[in-house]
């Protein structure tokens, strides 16, 4: 009896320490698993609230094929080389059409026309449609070894760049792109705070991810600006995002979300469900005091 008294008051503390904010966020992860149990394949998701700096994690430390998600480290790089004054936005190169490679609408159009393209164009390119010439351009342009130093200097050690696009030898080597959902989940924090290079280039980082259309925008009410950058490959669906969360209610509960899966069998890709979900978790924080009581 002694014994169980003494294990009582010990857990007392911790057991008084849990809000209902607390019990909301583990539903949220458990309707996150559920979802995941219904996946033929492997989930990893990340999100930040960029009101509080609160993450939700689930399998968020895992290491995934980015597929073109990790053309926002390339775009970031581009911003470090154009502050250091290496390239601008204006400069034009030429492209032939024996760059090429597959999915690359915007490149194919100006080398078959005036063979010359601005970096700003391959930067759209890269990032509004997945052009793989223009990120191939870009990685030519910027190296890839300064694209990784950047990830190393923003603490991001799992997230490499170590393959061109459309690079099926590389693949079969396992040079694979990789990432884990709360880097991509932090880098994207990052872009948000104006940390990743200044505020500037965040502004216009976030302007040019704007207009892409992919999973997340679909499953986000049409009055909600997302800046969005989805990626596919074979059996491999991920989304990287910032959800402006502010026309819903009388607070702004902006959020960032990350959703990769891999080994997927058939067209499955879990990110609109999985954002479906984490809309409704800050939706009702944003109409919510601390206690869950709507305002």
């Amino acid at each position: 009896m002694r014994f169980l008294l003494s294990l009582l008051l010990v857990c007392l503390p911790v057991c008084a320490e849990t809000t209902v904010a607390d019990l909301f966020e583990a539903k949220t992860l458990a309707r996150i698993a559920a979802a995941d149990t219904q996946l033929d394949g492997v989930l990893g998701v990340a999100a930040i609230d960029l009101t509080t700096g609160r993450t939700l994690a689930y399998h968020a430390d895992a290491v995934f094929p980015t597929a073109s998600t990790i053309k926002v480290p390339i775009m970031i790089q581009l911003y470090r080389a154009i502050r250091a004054g290496e390239v601008k936005l204006t400069d034009v190169l030429p492209v032939t059409v024996k760059e090429l490679v597959e999915e690359s609408p915007v490149v194919e159009k100006a080398a078959k026309s005036s063979g010359k393209i601005t970096v700003r164009e391959l930067l759209e390119a890269m990032m509004q449609v997945s052009d793989n010439t223009a990120t191939n351009k870009l990685i030519e342009l910027l190296g890839m070894a300064k694209v990784n130093r950047a990830m190393d200097e923003a603490g991001l050690l799992q997230t490499r760049l170590r393959r061109r696009m459309i690079d099926l030898a590389a693949a079969r080597r396992n040079e694979e792109n990789v990432s884990t959902p709360l880097e991509m989940a932090r880098l994207m924090q990052m872009i948000w705070q104006g940390k990743a290079v200044d505020e500037a280039a965040s502004r216009d980082m976030l302007e040019v991810m704007t207009p892409t259309k992919a999973e997340i925008r679909k499953v986000i009410p049409a009055g909600i600006r997302v800046a969005s950058k989805p990626g596919w490959l074979d059996q491999v669906k991920c989304e990287v995002a910032i959800v402006y969360l502010e026309n819903v209610s009388l607070e702004k509960r902006p959020f960032v979300v990350s959703v990769y899966s891999t080994y997927l069998k058939g067209d499955g890709n879990p990110t609109g469900n999985i954002t479906a979900i984490l809309f409704d978790y800050f939706s009702r924080l944003a109409k919510s005091n601390l206690y869950g009581r709507g305002l």
